[in-house]
């Protein structure tokens, strides 16, 4: 990530009062409830793959290395959001205050790099001195002629989810439907809730082409903001990540009377519903005939492929600890190369998300809804299973404990989505499960075999 630093938030209520003792009293912070990413860190992991535009935080230089600097989420172009703006707030703006500082900011931005819009993050520290970043976005844009877009969701507010819900609301509010597409098209879809993790929305996409589905909006991997501004005039709109975006999929369903459905790409048999379900909500004859087709071809050369893998992973038993539209729709994935899920991840699945998995494994797995690594840990022992398949951070509790580990979430570097990606995700598991690595470090070492002479 390069960076570059550039030179009211409403105080609680009385609605704690003990007037009405039936009431329930409100609820109290608890420590810790921000571990694995604050509201700050859910709205900029949504944001920032709107590759053409400017993401600016209005706090302290610390906030802008936030994590986001670190994920896989791809651009086919413009590398504008790479960049980390900041106001760089100090002790003496939070003393005196900084919207002066960020209105020279987004001026700064505005006349060198014109971008068509700046997304204002506000931070714990700017939302605690009561920074107005909504009325000096509102200046600016008026002023400037540029989008200038406040997001509120600094991150003492909540969990990552909540940020990315919050990210949303500010792209139905402030985005979404402010400019008309240049052409119509009547099998336009949107994609909301995928990241282009690993460059996966571009196997997605040549997918969707080949049936003859056309993408209006990418929300918001490899995105650009007119795209998203137009995303008001699409057909239909594919929920991938249901957790973080769902809510604007039902909101624009009510305000612009677009059908949606959650959906995935993982799998093989996850990929051929979502293609007919965008089909069959298109309404189109043609469209279902080439998607019969596509899918027909796809899946024949798919097993083709897998053949020789599904030999060598038949029987193998998996922990999935992911969370998100993967904690399901992976399992489908596992299964269809032969592999046994015994325990999987609830932590950050919602409840349709859990009775997703129930489907899937039904009470054959262990439900890991805490616990973290050491949970897993335990799992795997009881479960006698043979590899983990998790998210980064605890890649190093696998190989310490010498357990074969597929990483699957946003710090991958191979794309899993689609019937390419399922063939990846065999190659990697395979390659796990067969590294040399594993025979290596469970043979004794030499000063332990029976018969070593000590002198």
């Amino acid at each position: 990530m390069e960076a570059m630093s550039i030179t009211g938030y409403a105080g609680m209520g009385d609605s704690c009062g003990k007037e009405e003792p039936q009431s329930k009293p409100c609820p109290r912070p608890k420590p810790g409830e921000a571990a694995g990413g604050c509201s700050f860190d859910g709205a900029q992991i949504t944001l920032v793959p709107i590759a053409d535009a400017a993401h600016l935080v209005h706090g302290p230089s610390a906030c802008a290395g936030n994590s986001w600097g670190t994920r896989g989420s791809l651009s086919s172009g413009p590398r504008l959001s790479a960049y980390g703006f900041t106001t760089d707030l100090g002790e003496h703006d939070i003393i005196f205050g900084g919207e002066k500082k960020l209105r020279a900011a987004i001026e700064y931005i505005a006349k060198r790099f014109a971008p068509p819009a700046v997304f204002v993050y506000s931070t714990c520290v700017s939302a605690l001195t009561g920074e107005d970043i909504d009325a000096v976005c509102k200046r600016a844009a008026a002023e400037l002629g540029i989008a200038c877009i406040p997001v509120n969701s600094p991150g003492f507010v909540g969990s990552k989810n909540l940020g990315t819900r919050l990210a949303g609301e500010a792209l139905l509010q402030y985005v979404i439907g402010t400019a008309e597409p240049a052409a119509a098209m009547d099998t336009a879809v949107n994609l909301i809730g995928e990241y282009n993790i690993a460059g996966e929305i571009w196997d997605i996409e040549k997918l969707l082409n080949q049936a003859g589905i056309h993408v209006r909006a990418k929300i918001t991997g490899d995105g650009r903001f007119k795209e998203i501004a137009g995303a008001h005039r699409a057909k239909v709109n594919m929920i991938v990540c249901s957790r973080a975006l769902l809510g604007l999929g039902v909101k624009m369903e009510r305000k612009y009377g677009i059908p949606y459905f959650e959906g995935s790409f993982y799998g093989a048999k996850e990929t051929s519903y979502s293609l007919r379900q965008l089909a069959y909500l298109l309404g189109s004859r043609e469209v279902e005939r080439r998607v019969d087709r596509l899918v027909e071809h796809e899946e024949a050369r798919v097993m083709r492929e897998l053949a020789p893998l599904r030999k060598q992973l038949k029987g193998k038993r998996a922990v999935l600890y992911t969370g998100g539209v993967k904690s399901w729709s992976v399992i489908s994935a596992l299964q269809e190369l032969g592999i046994k899920v015994v325990g999987v991840g609830t932590n950050k699945s919602t409840d349709g998300e859990i009775a997703r998995i129930a489907e899937r494994v039904g009470d054959d797995a262990v439900y890991i809804s805490e616990g973290g690594a050491g949970r897993i840990l335990k799992t795997v022992r009881e479960r006698k299973a043979d590899l983990v398949i998790a998210g980064g951070r605890n890649m190093y509790m696998a190989l310490k404990e010498q357990i074969p580990f597929v990483d699957i979430n946003q710090e991958r570097h191979t794309a899993f989505a689609g019937y390419d990606g399922l063939i990846r995700l065999a190659r990697q598991v395979a390659f796990a499960l067969e590294h040399p690595v594993w025979n290596l470090v469970r043979t004794p070492a030499p000063w332990e075999r029976e018969g070593h002479d000590d002198d």
